[in-house]
């Protein structure tokens, strides 16, 4: 890649906790003197995409990255209900805090978040209306976070059909197409830096085994034994996130792709959040320092 040209069209993908590395590596493109000229994201990418667009990602940053474990399990506000698993109001209410009432017109920056209508079974993209309600539509993860209702039908987390929505970012002449996948196939070697303790692993452990419990009762007998069926959504989300996005990358070939491993963090580890960032800007780095421009 030998364009001089540094305006950036960048396209962040879905995937939970792990999209924490998409400010990360915003934090690193902008220090190498990168312009992001417009913005595509799906579920955790729309949400860092958003804040990224209207000036807030050093609020979220430093918002997100103060939690504990104990509050990411409050914020989630966990309830067995018909149309998920987590109400997500109390997240929903401090991203809004963060955001503010903003119209995804009035932003400067281009922006795209990407939704799908389950009951329609197609991509719903916001580029105009509430950014709020965009980034909320987004990523309502199937069975787990609560849809939203939207005309006739509820729009779900837009990785279902599209984790890495690259035709939908807005492209102008001679820009890069920069694409960050969550949901690479890589080894991952966390820095010792951020290994947590044994007590903290241990309460959190506890936690999620009730969810565990509470979650699989719906689905089996007792006489059953298999693995919990939280833990099995996550395991099939992953699947089916990470061959759509190697099929839209292989479809779109990006300029530049930094690749995120899918084994560097779990779906809701979000007190993982300053490793995930620490971890994005050093994949950017690799990545970066390997071009011609860069």
């Amino acid at each position: 890649m030998t364009k001089k040209n540094k305006n950036v069209a960048l396209v962040l993908s879905g995937g939970g906790a792990r999209g924490m590395a998409h400010i990360g590596v915003i934090e690193e493109l902008i220090k190498r003197g990168y312009i992001i000229t417009s913005i595509a994201g799906t579920s955790i990418g729309a949400l860092i995409g958003g804040v990224y667009a209207v000036g807030k990602m050093e609020e979220y940053k430093n918002w997100v990255t103060s939690l504990s474990k104990l509050d990411i399990i409050r914020l989630m506000d966990f309830a067995i209900t018909k149309g998920g698993l987590i109400k997500g109001e109390k997240i929903f209410k401090e991203i809004g805090r963060i955001i503010g009432d903003v119209k995804i017109e009035d932003i400067k920056l281009p922006f795209a978040a990407i939704a799908v209508d389950i009951k329609n079974h197609k991509e719903v993209i916001f580029t105009s209306g509430s950014l709020t309600d965009a980034i909320r539509a987004s990523v309502a993860i199937p069975t787990v976070i609560t849809p939203t209702k939207y005309k006739n039908s509820y729009l779900v987390d837009g990785g279902v059909l599209n984790p890495m929505p690259i035709e939908f970012v807005e492209r102008s002449e001679d820009d890069i197409l920069v694409a960050v996948d969550l949901n690479a196939d890589i080894r991952y070697r966390p820095s010792a830096k951020y290994r947590p303790t044994e007590k903290e692993e241990k309460n959190y452990k506890k936690a999620f085994d009730h969810i565990n419990k509470h979650w699989s009762k719906f689905f089996k007998t007792e006489k059953e034994k298999h693995a919990g069926y939280f833990d099995l959504m996550n395991r099939s989300l992953y699947a089916m996130q990470m061959r759509l996005t190697e099929i839209a990358i292989e479809r779109h070939k990006p300029d530049i792709l930094i690749p995120i491993s899918r084994h560097s963090c779990d779906m809701f580890e979000f007190y993982r959040s300053e490793e995930m960032i620490d971890y994005g800007k050093r994949q950017a780095v690799k990545v970066l320092k390997g071009l011609k421009a860069g």
